[in-house]
């Protein structure tokens, strides 16, 4: 498993509740990709690994049990289902189709919650641990807290700059592509949207962001954050 954070694919065709779950989730220190139908959640399982997905069974198109039954048979994945009804047939189709566990709508989101870190327990898929605090420069990063401060003083981000930075700062030093920055910090658009907001990050950051020494382009990897060893013991 990646040391980033655990990755949910919530595959459900209410935006509403959709972005609810994204917003809840995120807020529980999961990366969250989020499809309307089949068709694109088989284009985000092909661009994305996932540890976990949210599927619900009524969806437009091939419903949520076909689409189970497609990721069983190449992977082990685990699956967790929702659906607006509660008939003990649709829970025996869901679980004869793969899936890991089931759970009707509508629901409290702490169980749900406790749901998925129990599935991610048992796959082995558990999220990554914050790290502590990083030192790069003259700054310091408490992912926990999300504070960027410099010489003690807090620097003010935006949310999109701190997610783009507490995901950099879970694997310092090694590239993440633009798509896996963009769907861990939940920016929405193409490529180019995030070489924005890390342009923005980097005025933030970097002495000369044309130069930039802590927020660096790999060349056909991504970016990375380059932070300052640790002290010995």
């Amino acid at each position: 498993m990646s040391d980033l954070l655990s990755h949910i694919l919530v595959v459900d065709d209410d935006a509403r509740l959709a972005r609810l779950l994204e917003r809840f989730l995120r807020t529980h220190g999961f990366a969250v990709t989020v499809a309307a139908d089949a068709t694109v959640a088989r284009a985000r399982l092909a661009q994305f690994a996932f540890d976990l997905v949210v599927l619900d069974v009524m969806l437009p198109g091939d419903d949520g049990v076909t689409l189970a039954r497609e990721i069983r048979a190449r992977s082990d994945l685990p699956i967790l289902m929702l659906t607006a009804r509660g008939e003990i047939e649709d829970r025996i189709a869901g679980l004869e189709a793969g899936a890991d566990d089931y759970l009707p709508k509508p629901f409290e989101p702490r169980e749900l919650l406790l749901r998925i870190r129990a599935l991610l327990r048992r796959s082995g898929h558990v999220p990554a641990p914050l790290p502590r605090e990083l030192h790069f420069g003259p700054f310091v990063f408490d992912a926990g807290r999300g504070e960027l401060r410099r010489a003690g003083e807090r620097v003010r981000l935006t949310p999109s700059e701190r997610a783009l930075l507490d995901a950099l700062a879970r694997t310092p030093g090694r590239p993440i592509s633009r798509a896996e920055l963009a769907a861990r910090a939940g920016i929405r658009g193409s490529d180019r949207a995030v070489d924005v907001q890390i342009t923005r990050l980097r005025r933030k950051l970097e002495e000369d962001p044309r130069h930039p020494r802590h927020l660096v382009t790999v060349r056909g990897e991504g970016y990375a954050l380059l932070v300052d060893a640790p002290d010995g013991p």
